[in-house]
């Protein structure tokens, strides 16, 4: 079922690996099938170096198992509640990158201080207030998936692809799991941009809403111009 999703998702996985974005078993890439309403998802602990694309666990969107030997991620209820919360998004990352996580930790949105942050992201990106300790003890990854949703309510999610979880590290989404896998290099590359940003000037400002608006614009949305279109 699905095995040609269950490569992507796998391919995701690897891809991951080979960024430098996860260490050991840490992270985890999912995906969607629409038409089935089905998700595929990294297994739960096991050594990205030997998982085939048939270690890839199928649940659906309430995360019951579909098919599957293995237990899907310990993240699963916070990919499915986001697959539920946005039908535009087809496919979603976790990873505990080294400076998305620094910021997600130091619960500090990453500003919009320039123009490779704008091409990805229409304004700030954002990180969510602190769950409660009755969230943590209860459905801790599901009421992950609700912090997220509850931050960007209002916000697009196409233009807006990720947010930092405080005190815990980022999410990020995109059409495909390809954009996802994409937009969680991207993060971390801003976010890396955005601290040396602020050790060279504490004191920098966001760039303007009309030249964000001008690079994001330039490649998202009706009037898009970026690339061979």
């Amino acid at each position: 079922m699905l095995e040609a999703l269950r490569a992507e998702v796998l391919e995701g996985n690897l891809e991951l690996v080979r960024r430098g974005l996860v260490i050991y078993t840490f992270g985890n890439a999912s995906a969607v099938d629409r038409a089935s309403g089905l998700c595929v998802i990294k297994p739960s602990g096991v050594p990205y170096d030997q998982m085939t694309p048939a270690d890839m666990v199928i649940t659906d969107l309430e995360g019951k198992i579909v098919e599957g030997k293995l237990k899907p991620s310990s993240d699963l209820a916070t990919h499915v509640a986001l697959y539920r919360a946005y039908p535009s998004i087809g496919g979603v990352v976790h990873t505990h990158s080294r400076h998305a996580t620094a910021w997600a930790q130091a619960q500090r949105e990453i500003p919009c201080f320039g123009t490779t942050h704008a091409d990805y992201f229409h304004g700030a990106i954002p990180v969510t207030d602190p769950l409660t300790a009755e969230e943590i003890e209860g459905d801790y990854e599901g009421n992950t998936g609700v912090a997220i949703i509850r931050r960007l309510q209002g916000i697009d999610p196409l233009a807006c692809p990720g947010c930092l979880v405080s005190g815990h590290a980022p999410f990020c989404w995109g059409k495909t799991i390809h954009d996802a896998v994409h937009n969680a290099v991207i993060i971390e590359e801003i976010a890396v941009m955005a601290w040396q940003t602020v050790t060279i000037n504490p004191g920098a400002a966001p760039i303007s809403e009309a030249q964000r608006d001008k690079h994001h614009f330039r490649k998202h949305g009706p009037k898009a111009s970026y690339g061979q279109r």
